[in-house]
Order: C-alpha cells, then sequence, then structure tokens
C-alpha cells in the first residue's frame, strides 16, 4: 500500500522503515558500482533518499508499472541509475539479482543511464537537461486526457547550467502546468568541482523569475522531503495554478564518510577497498566476490521493449481532393488535414487528443485553423524549438497525437539531439517541418534545410516522407495521424500544381493511398528512370512531357517515402531500363541520390546514374532561379536525360 500525501506528516512507521532501509540502498549502489566497476556512486547517494520517499509515496503500482493514472517519475540526471535501480528494486519492481548481474553489461537493460525497458523507468535520460522538458510533455498529456496524475522531474544542480531548461520552465509556467513537480539535488558538486566555482547562479531566483514556486528543504530528512513534497503535490503553495520546485540540499556521497562531499566520486567508483570499508560503515554484507561470480549469468531476463498502446483511435475522415489545375502549399494541405482532425474527433471522448505544437510560427505552418478550433490542444510554446521536441515526443508516449511543426532547419537539424532521444524512447512525435530545401527561396542558405535525409536515417525508428503535392500532402498526413511512430514529413514553402498523370488526373487524388517503402509511378517511360521528391516531381513531369514531344519516354517516379525505400522500384528500375537519375532539392552528396546509389551497391546491380540536386549553399532569391543557379531546372533535366542516353 502506499502511504500518500493524504496524512499531514510521515507516518512513524513509514519513516522508520525508510531509515533503516537507506543503508541497504546504499549498499546496493556501492555492489552495482564495484561490480561494473564503473558508474556514479556520488550523486545516487546524494539523490537517493527523495527517491525513496518519493516511491514510498506516491501513485505507482510495481504489479502494473503501465496503469495510465499512475503518477510519472522523470529522472533527468540518469547516470544515477544505481540510485534509481535500487529504489525501484526495493519497492518490488524487479528482483535487484537482475540488476546485480546486468548493470553496465551488453545486453543488459540495466544501462549505465536509465532506460525505461526497466520496469518503473518512465523516460530514457542521460543527455542532461532534457529531463523537465519530458516531464511537460507529459504533464501536457495528463491534462488532454483528463487525468490526474503528477509528474515529478528529478535533476542535478549542475544540470541547472542547461540552456533547455529555461526553455522547459517558461513553457510551464506558461501553461500552468501545476501538475509538473522538480526536485534539484544540489550537492554543489560537479565533475569539474565545486558547482559555484564552474557557473555561479542564484537557482531559487531564477526559478520564481519563470514564474515557479520554490520550496527548500534538507535532502536526508525524510519528514521535510515529505512535508516538501506534499505541499507540491496539494498544491498548498504560494500559486496553486504554477508549478513548483524543490530545493534538496544535498550531500555528495552521503552515507559513506570518506567520499562525502568529494567531487571525485561523481564517476569514480570504489575500489574493492574502500567498498568494504563502506559496507562496514553502512552495516553491510560484502558480498562483492559471490556477485562478481553471478557476473557470468545471462544478464537479465526483463524484455527488451516498452509495451505501449499503439493501437490509434481517430476517425481521419475522407481525404481531401485537389483538382487538376489547382495551384497550393502543401503547409496548406498540412493545415486543412489539422482542422479536419479537430472537428472530427475533439467531441470524441474515445478518440486519441491530438495536440499541436509550435514554436512562434503558427501561421507559416498552417496551425491557425487547429488552434482556433481546439485552444485547449494547441501550444505556442514560443522560439524554443529544444524544449518543444521533447515536449512532442514525451507527450506521444501517453496515448496522444503530438504534431509539431517548425521549419526544417529547427525541427530536425537543430533538434537532432532531442529527436534521437525520442527515438530511443519509443517516442511517436509527428514532426511535420516546412521550409525545407531551397524552396525557401528569399530566406538564404541559413534556413535552406538540405541535409535532413541522412539526419533522419540516422534515428532507427524514424520514418521520413516528402509529399508532392497538396494531394499527396493530404494522403501522407492521415496516414500519419493514425499511425503511432516517431516520423517527420518534410515540406518546402511555395505553391505547387496538383501533379498529374499521363491522362491529366490529380496523380494522388480519388482512391490513391500513400504506403511507405512504395513509390509510384507518375509517368511512364522505358529510355530513362527519374527518381524525385517533393518540389521537384513536378518539375519531373514537366521534362518528361518536354522529352516525350521529341520521342523520349522518362519515367518519373515519386519517392515521397524517404524512409523506408522502395528498393523494389529502384531494383526493377535498374534491371529494366538501366538508366537512372535521382531530382532533389537536397544536398546531392547525402539524399536521394545517396539513397538510391545505397541500394543499387547493397544489392550488386549496376546502372547508369546521374544524381541532381544541390552542390553548393543557396544563394537568397526566388527558388526557381536558385534552381536554375543549381542546374535543377526542368530544362537541366531534359539536358542531362538526353547526354545520359547519348
Amino acid at each position: 500500500m502506499r502511504h500518500g500525501f493524504a496524512p499531514a506528516a510521515l507516518s512513524e512507521p513509514l519513516c522508520t522503515r525508510l531509515k533503516e532501509r537507506r543503508p541497504q540502498l546504499a549498499a546496493d549502489v556501492i555492489r552495482l558500482t564495484s561490480l561494473s566497476a564503473s558508474g556514479h556512486p556520488g550523486g545516487s547517494l546524494s539523490s537517493l533518499d527523495a527517491l525513496m520517499l518519493l516511491y514510498a509515496t506516491i501513485n505507482v503500482d510495481p504489479k502494473n508499472p503501465a496503469m495510465p493514472e499512475r503518477d510519472r517519475v522523470v529522472v533527468s540526471h540518469g547516470h544515477i541509475s544505481p540510485g534509481v535501480y535500487s529504489t525501484l528494486a526495493d519497492v518490488g519492481f524487479f528482483d535487484i539479482d537482475e540488476a546485480f548481474r546486468g548493470f553496465r553489461r551488453a545486453g543488459s537493460v540495466f544501462g549505465g543511464h536509465i532506460e525505461n525497458v526497466v520496469p518503473g523507468v518512465e523516460w530514457n535520460t542521460g543527455n542532461l537537461g532534457q529531463g523537465l522538458s519530458a516531464g511537460c510533455g507529459m504533464a501536457v498529456a495528463g491534462r488532454v486526457r483528463g487525468y490526474d496524475y503528477n509528474v515529478f522531474v528529478g535533476m542535478g544542480d549542475g544540470e541547472q547550467q542547461k540552456g533547455q531548461i529555461s526553455e522547459a520552465r517558461r513553457f510551464a509556467s506558461r501553461f500552468k502546468l501545476s501538475n509538473l513537480i522538480a526536485w534539484i539535488d544540489v550537492n554543489g558538486l560537479q565533475i569539474g568541482g565545486a558547482t559555484e566555482d564552474i557557473m555561479p547562479f542564484d537557482l531559487a531566483a531564477s526559478w520564481r523569475a519563470d514564474g515557479w514556486n520554490v520550496i527548500e528543504c534538507d535532502g536526508h530528512d525524510f519528514d521535510a522531503l515529505y512535508g516538501a513534497f506534499r505541499s507540491a503535490a496539494l498544491k498548498q503553495t504560494n500559486n496553486p495554478d504554477a508549478p513548483t520546485v524543490i530545493l534538496l540540499r544535498t550531500v555528495m556521497g552521503k552515507g559513506i564518510s570518506f567520499i562525502e562531499n568529494l567531487a571525485k566520486f561523481h564517476g569514480t567508483t570504489l575500489n574493492d577497498e574502500q567498498a568494504a570499508r563502506a559496507f562496514a560503515e553502512l552495516g553491510a554484507e560484502n558480498n562483492l566476490d559471490a556477485l562478481r561470480a553471478r557476473r557470468t549469468e545471462r544478464s537479465s531476463n526483463l524484455p527488451h521493449h516498452v509495451e505501449r498502446d499503439t493501437q490509434v483511435r481517430l476517425n481521419t475522415g475522407p481525404n481531401r481532393d485537389y483538382e487538376p489545375g489547382t495551384v497550393t502549399d502543401c503547409r496548406s494541405a498540412y493545415g486543412a488535414v489539422l482542422a479536419d482532425l479537430a472537428a472530427l474527433n475533439a467531441e470524441d471522448s474515445e478518440a486519441w487528443p491530438v495536440i499541436g505544437l509550435s514554436c512562434d510560427l503558427e501561421g507559416s505552418v498552417k496551425m491557425n485553423a487547429f488552434h482556433a478550433a481546439v485552444p485547449d490542444r494547441f501550444f505556442e510554446a514560443g522560439i524554443a524549438e529544444h524544449n518543444t521536441a521533447v515536449v512532442a515526443g514525451a507527450a506521444s508516449i501517453s496515448a496522444t497525437i503530438p504534431f509539431f511543426s517548425t521549419f526544417g532547419m529547427f525541427g530536425i537539424v537543430e533538434c537532432y539531439n532531442q529527436q534521437r532521444l525520442n527515438d530511443q524512447n519509443g517516442a511517436a512525435p509527428r514532426v511535420v517541418v516546412t521550409h525545407c530545401g531551397m524552396d525557401v527561396g528569399e530566406d538564404g542558405p541559413t534556413h535552406q534545410c538540405i541535409d535532413y535525409i541522412p539526419l533522419a536515417h540516422n534515428l532507427f525508428g524514424f520514418h521520413l516522407y516528402s509529399p508532392a503535392d497538396p494531394n499527396d500532402a493530404d494522403r501522407i498526413l492521415r496516414y500519419v495521424a493514425a499511425n503511432h511512430r516517431p516520423v517527420f514529413v518534410t515540406m518546402g514553402r511555395s505553391k505547387l500544381p496538383v501533379v498529374t498523370d499521363g491522362d491529366g488526373n490529380a496523380a494522388f487524388g480519388g482512391d490513391y493511398e500513400f504506403e511507405p517503402g512504395r513509390w509510384p509511378t507518375v509517368r511512364p517511360g522505358d529510355d530513362a528512370v527519374i527518381f524525385a521528391v517533393g518540389p521537384m516531381v513536378y518539375r519531373a513531369v514537366e521534362a518528361a512531357e518536354t522529352l516525350a514531344a521529341q520521342g523520349i519516354g522518362l519515367r518519373v517516379v515519386n519517392a515521397a517515402s524517404l524512409k523506408p525505400v522502395d528498393e523494389e522500384a529502384i531494383l526493377s528500375a535498374a534491371r529494366q531500363v538501366g538508366t537512372l537519375l535521382t531530382y532533389e532539392d537536397h544536398n546531392v552528396r547525402t539524399g536521394l541520390g545517396a539513397l538510391v546509389s545505397q541500394t543499387l551497391g547493397d544489392h550488386g546491380v549496376s546502372a547508369r546514374l546521374k544524381r541532381m540536386g544541390v552542390t553548393r549553399y543557396g544563394t537568397s532569391g526566388k527558388p526557381n532561379d536558385l534552381f536554375a543557379e543549381q542546374n535543377l531546372a526542368p530544362e537541366d533535366v531534359v539536358a542531362t536525360v538526353k547526354a545520359l542516353l547519348q
């Protein structure tokens, strides 16, 4: 049974139990780090009391760790994994023996930084500064789903030097996430020495300035810890509508006299002689030799995946059709899909909530109609992309559908590290980015995102789609909404004509449905094949029409699914036709052309291949002029095809 925060004070039996168990859990921290000869004992021991108090009181159930109404704990300073694993095992999430055998061993779930494949761990951390953003995402998900849970985010004091934390603080305050409770282990030390010497700042003042309630207490006094967390959880604070941070005064290495207050033991483990001395001080058994003998056994029988509900419940509605002759941008098609999702699902209690997040670009990314329709599900996060990327990812693990939209340079390139952590957490943000490629035009090279394809391919879980026109965008985005996986959807800024087939019909209208890993043929041809993507598809069609008038058949293929790729389309074109081109608004060395080359090489299939793409940073100007500068105009395609065939 959980003690809960209802009583005015910590019960005497529970307080006694925590005090009695504390030395044993401290000994487990030493066992874990000494067995692996690596790890972080110092911070684990300074945070241990807070971890123990939390898991003894909050609404969690070790027998049902995924219950939707549970409280969440995010440990941002994930290097204190020995303290986290010791605490979770003590309250019954797993047997500590599993951690002893597997900690920091290949194939084990018990990593050096905490991972959510371990029961009780909500979010992989380790890249400092991201945990508070994850807590914001979980708090947002709780709000839109109507759950009354609290999110507790632990951090280190050195970690407060990270700028993303400031973004997350302001987000939480702006949206009154009063169910978000941060706690900071203020032990005054980091790897390089005293935090005050390395980068001094006033913690209490900075958090208050961003609108948070601030509570300070002794981080090693269970009664004081209970009182602080109770005040925050029950919103008995100066501002009940605001989030709360608890500053815990702690001692690095607490409980082992000869390592206390020594920065060295942030990441240095005890040797066997020191460990024996520590066990003696703690009154714990020195069983390192017996435990080492067991380290040869299989490291863990816990699953290497997280069980989550991925069966999306959502009405995506009928596709919209954009008729031939229509000229509009994919951004507007995206905005129309979001508006449809809002209208169809906002009143359906069974539907997964769709959430919109933007960074001061609501109009540019066409989220206005969605915002107007469901203002309580739209979050304007300000110019704070790193935080917003993680908020979207963390919200997605609680049966919500977050759409995070900004420009390509910001949502993928600038936030690559954040998206990488989303991927490792099995999150499913829908990252729809606009203003990609040279198509940005006058904004110039700093905003011309021509390098996103290899970044997406580095992330094992993410898909990457790039629509050719508004019909293609409509179908891709409805697919994305209904399928719970992490995905990037990229598009330019310019208005595009509706792509037509050889009979003048909308190529991606009517009954056409998008399928990942399938590249549809837009125009037939047996002399050469051009794989085009995004705004280059209609240009490839123009080139094909010019060549057809000269008796040359150029097959145009829409490579909208950039990950996964359609290997069969590539290989069959190489074998049947033999002359291939790739055509993209992206760095020619690392984009679509590289994917086609890689596929041919992997399968040992030869073909004559010409890659057409961006070969240098662009200038500022109209997109058509920029493409002409890079020899990417339709007439350049015509000339290239004729040269290849000659």
